[in-house]
């Protein structure tokens, strides 16, 4: 075994230990440690993406060198690889983008604490992206969902106390379902392991036993994955939770989070269950319909919001059902534009949070509509940056918006009675993302008089220069999955391919 094959556990390893060692240092030596560990993971993973990639082939890391059932193991392919390497980057960009808020947001003592959140949540995130363990996956899903509360609820006020509450209910929901349906799983096939759970499932699939209780598993898995990540009717904990948080955690939670349980789902779909047997299952009609419902209300309840970061977040709602929309059209052509979407809305909407903040930050901070008049011209960099997430959430051609809705049209043809329904729900959703989405640029770009009203100032790209520097790192992140999306989209359909 070559030593970047031991990367992936050794990017784990030091997740986990970066997080013990900085709850024992101040806020500014933790925050050094956690860019360090976040630049030397982000490193590892490229190094391991360019050798999956080279060798065309996945392989398997067993931990402590004992095979299953006595040992865990992880799987690299192409898609974990390259699924590891985007979300260390994109986090990295976030907690840079949002140091000088974390500065003022934050008590001092705390600062450790939020650092130690931070590595946490990254090392579940890795962990759910490579392991192979059903169990293992479990364990590091409640670690994302503490750490993702603890994100949330830094900042001690009420509004966010409020939003952590109703995020863990909702996650501890969704975590129980997960346990039942891998307990189940287990009573009928006897394993943990994700291979071997998918070689049982297909001689049940086969011989038709226990076809029910492997029905129950299958359907508590996904509902409570989805309960997780959001899917309309189950948001309701989102707007607080992304709208009062640090402009760091509210990025993080938005392009992360969701995304983790989202793919553990897809390695459930394909690798422990089989594709063959989700689609003969009835569960992926009902991810289609909720998936066609959160495109609709999610971008209905955004049009009906005056507070910018309010906004934003129930744009999540929107985009988390075009992802399970592409899920419930049960074609590989589905699950790609999903994956591909994953990635879209991971670079945007860290975009839209960091620049709204940029945004409101010219406005005395304030974030009704009304008080944004003109900011893009206070905030020249932020008003940009704000108009191209938006633009890409439309789908405006060159940018990965508009791949995402090609891509997802184009599974929709010719795949029967679903063909229509998604058609219809991609032309409205759009029109919607467009409403509310073009009336704030329109906003943004509205001249107003603003001289002597306390609070609201011109602010120039060089005033913060980490949040610039996250800003247009993540428009051009967003050009090259636009402009660049046909070898992505390649890699995509390789790494399904490693997954069966």
């Amino acid at each position: 075994m070559q030593f970047v094959q031991n990367l992936p556990f050794i990017s784990i390893i030091v997740s986990l230990f970066s997080g013990s060692l900085s709850s024992i240092m101040g806020g500014k030596k933790a925050k050094r440690l956690n860019l360090a560990m976040m630049s030397l993971v982000a490193a590892m993973s490229l190094m391991v993406f360019l050798f999956v990639l080279g060798t065309g082939e996945s392989y398997v890391y067993m931990m402590g060198h004992f095979p299953a059932p006595w040992g865990n193991e992880i799987r690299i392919g192409v898609l974990e690889a390259g699924m590891a390497l985007f979300f260390c980057v994109v986090m990295l960009l976030c907690v840079i983008g949002g140091y000088q808020e974390q500065a003022a947001e934050i008590e001092d003592e705390k600062k450790n604490l939020y650092y130690i959140m931070i590595n946490l949540l990254l090392c579940s995130l890795l962990a759910l992206i490579y392991t192979n363990d059903l169990f293992t996956a479990y364990v590091f899903v409640e670690i994302n969902t503490i750490s993702a509360c603890g994100l949330i609820m830094i900042k001690q006020n009420g509004r966010t106390i409020e939003a952590a509450t109703r995020y863990m209910i909702m996650s501890l929901l969704g975590s129980g379902m997960l346990l039942l349906g891998i307990c189940y799983l287990y009573d009928v096939t006897g394993h943990l392991l994700m291979s071997n759970i998918k070689e049982q499932v297909e001689i049940i699939h086969r011989t038709g036993q226990y076809r029910v209780p492997l029905l129950v598993a299958v359907g508590l898995m996904s509902v409570g994955l989805a309960i997780k990540s959001a899917l309309f009717p189950f948001h309701a904990w989102l707007p607080d939770a992304y709208g009062y948080s640090t402009v760091s955690s509210a990025a993080i939670l938005s392009s992360l989070v969701s995304k983790g349980y989202i793919f553990l789902l897809i390695k459930i779909f394909y690798r422990v269950i089989g594709f063959d047997v989700i689609q003969d299952s009835k569960v992926v009609n009902i991810l289609f319909i909720f998936g066609i419902l959160g495109m609709i209300m999610g971008s209905i309840s955004a049009i009906r919001e005056n507070n910018i970061r309010r906004m934003v977040a129930y744009s999540s709602v929107a985009q988390i059902g075009y992802i399970y929309m592409g899920f419930g059209l049960a074609t590989e052509a589905g699950i790609m534009a999903s994956i591909f979407h994953v990635l879209s809305h991971a670079a945007t909407k860290s975009l839209l949070f960091l620049s709204a903040s940029g945004i409101t930050d010219s406005s005395n901070d304030s974030t009704d509509f009304f008080d944004l008049t003109g900011a893009g011209y206070r905030n020249k960099l932020a008003g940009i940056a704000f108009t191209v997430g938006s633009l890409s959430m439309v789908g405006f051609p060159a940018l990965s918006g508009f791949i995402s809705k090609l891509l997802f049209a184009q599974a929709a043809i010719g795949d029967g009675w679903k063909m229509f329904p998604a058609l219809i729900a991609l032309a409205v959703s759009t029109v919607l993302n467009a409403v509310y989405f073009m009336k704030t640029v329109i906003r943004l770009y509205t001249p107003e008089r603003t001289a002597g009203r306390e609070g609201f100032r011109e602010i120039h790209m060089t005033e913060n220069r980490t949040k610039s520097a996250a800003m247009l790192c993540l428009v051009a992140l967003n050009l090259i999955l636009g402009l660049g999306s046909a070898p992505i989209v390649r890699m995509i359909e390789q790494g399904l391919g490693m997954f069966a």
